[in-house]
């Protein structure tokens, strides 16, 4: 019994080692397609695969539909630390539904420059869906894009993303005590 044990345990702990994390799949030279960890000395059109962590991490709790919409059209939310109420809403209108989305806070010269190169503007908030941009606020224009890229109207129960946090605009010594630079 003991062996038995002890011959399961170390056949369990060799399979956990045997998982892996990248696919192959290859044809042979009589056209037969074959899959396995490692392709044949004489393999044709090898394709590879990757599966784990590198995969799609942070994906596992999206939905076929959601993850699918992501890999197709990306959403980037582009906001600045001074944009106020309409950032806020932005954020809002991707949580309501359940949107993964980048965002990209726009504060030095350079970054200004490559959101204009990139979507034509200087201002804030731009929303990139894929290659679409759609710049200012306007939650009609907004829902309809998502709606076209495959996006659900609304967030499943529990399963909104949490918009990250966008610092405050800096408060420059003048405005700290405005009672010191009145003449």
């Amino acid at each position: 019994m003991k062996i038995l044990s002890l011959s399961l345990c170390v056949l369990m702990l060799a399979l956990s080692y045997a998982q892996a994390d990248t696919l192959f799949r290859w044809t042979d030279k009589e056209g037969k397609v074959h899959y396995g960890d490692k392709p044949a000395d004489d393999a044709v059109g090898t394709e590879t695969r990757k599966f784990g962590s590198a995969a799609g991490a942070g994906d596992d709790d999206l939905s076929y539909t959601v993850r699918k919409a992501k890999q197709d059209f990306p959403v980037t939310l582009y906001v600045s630390a001074d944009c106020g109420e309409l950032c806020v809403r932005s954020r809002a209108l991707l949580s309501k539904r359940g949107v993964p989305f980048n965002e990209k806070n726009v504060a030095s010269k350079k970054e200004q420059d490559e959101l204009k190169a990139k979507t034509g503007v200087n201002t804030v908030p731009v929303l990139m869906v894929g290659k679409s941009v759609l710049n200012g606020f306007e939650s009609g224009q907004w829902n309809s894009e998502l709606d076209l890229a495959g996006y659900p109207k609304t967030a499943p129960y529990g399963a909104r993303p949490v918009p990250p946090v966008v610092p405050k605009p800096a408060i420059t010594p003048e405005e700290a005590n405005p009672e010191k630079t009145k003449p």
